[in-house]
């Protein structure tokens, strides 16, 4: 674990893997005194005590995954994506496997990034991780469900994505005038079903 200060009152802590990310913010995020806690794929943000963050962090196991009560949510997807054939056929398999497998599995919100409300959702099977198109779309629609790599996601908003479109989700992932805008936060549990 690497610590390297960001400014006056933040802390960036660098590590090795998305669960060692999972473990430093189950380890901080109800510590008092943390105004903000943002992970990523490697690395937690943290703003606010400091002091209490490397005490803690001085103790943290990142070998073991932390127990939480994450929250439940569940994203109705119409299966119908234009790369659900490719990721059938790079896959070896059907298109109906593709959705049976996709929706068998239970994923967890990694962390959020790229657009407001877009989470990266780890447990993604392994017969299903690819890379992304080579060739990125320059408009990926609102409700897109896609994956790429290990990752799956719907993309709360029309934005330009390279990831392979497997379905689509008429849900509302991002609302800027709810209390809290984005649906999804790391930490929560995933399901999606066939709508």
């Amino acid at each position: 674990m690497l610590l390297r200060r960001c400014g006056a009152d933040a802390l960036l802590v660098e590590v090795d893997s998305l669960s060692e990310v999972a473990a430093v913010r189950a380890a901080l995020e109800h510590l008092d005194g943390v105004e903000e806690l943002v992970p990523a794929a490697r690395t937690v943000l943290v703003k606010g005590a400091l002091g209490r963050v490397r005490e803690v962090l001085r103790t943290v196991d990142l070998g073991t995954a932390p127990k939480t009560d994450p929250r439940e949510i569940t994203i109705p997807v119409i299966y119908d994506g234009p790369d659900l054939e490719l990721v059938a056929e790079t896959a070896g398999t059907t298109p109906d496997d593709v959705v049976k497998q996709h929706t068998a599995a239970t994923y967890e919100v990694a962390f959020c990034g790229f657009a407001p409300g877009f989470a990266y959702l780890t447990g993604l099977p392994q017969v299903l991780q690819q890379p992304r198109l080579d060739s990125p779309r320059t408009k990926v629609p609102q409700g897109s469900v896609g994956i790429a790599g290990e990752f799956t996601a719907a993309y709360p908003r029309a934005t330009p994505g390279g990831w392979r479109l497997i379905g689509r989700t008429e849900i509302t992932l991002f609302d800027a005038r709810a209390e809290t805008p984005a649906l999804m936060q790391p930490g929560d549990q995933v399901r999606f079903v066939i709508a």
